[in-house]
């Protein structure tokens, strides 16, 4: 399964993320297949750039984006904000009985 998550890059206390497609079982900073994007969470307002053609692209294959990434591709406008990717359905009271 592949995943939209952030890689850490930077130095000590200086994140700085790329935004990359890569497989499930890699490791947070290890192996991608391909790097979509960055974020930069230290400049104020924080700075997103992004290929929105190849996020699109990786979505469309069924990539899951992860909580922050999705967060970040809704700001860009590539994700609507009314459709919900990789989440849980909610629990009603009804369902609990």
């Amino acid at each position: 399964m592949i995943k939209l998550r952030l890689r850490r890059m930077g130095a000590k206390k200086r994140p700085f993320y790329r935004i990359v497609a890569a497989e499930h079982s890699s490791p947070r900073d290890g192996r991608f297949i391909e790097v979509i994007g960055t974020y930069n969470p230290l400049s104020d307002p924080a700075e997103v750039t992004l290929k929105e053609g190849r996020a699109e692209h990786w979505l469309s294959v069924g990539a899951k984006p992860t909580e922050t990434v999705e967060f970040l591709l809704k700001k860009q406008g590539v994700i609507p904000a009314d459709k919900y990717y990789n989440k849980k359905p909610v629990r009603t009271a009804e369902a609990a009985k």
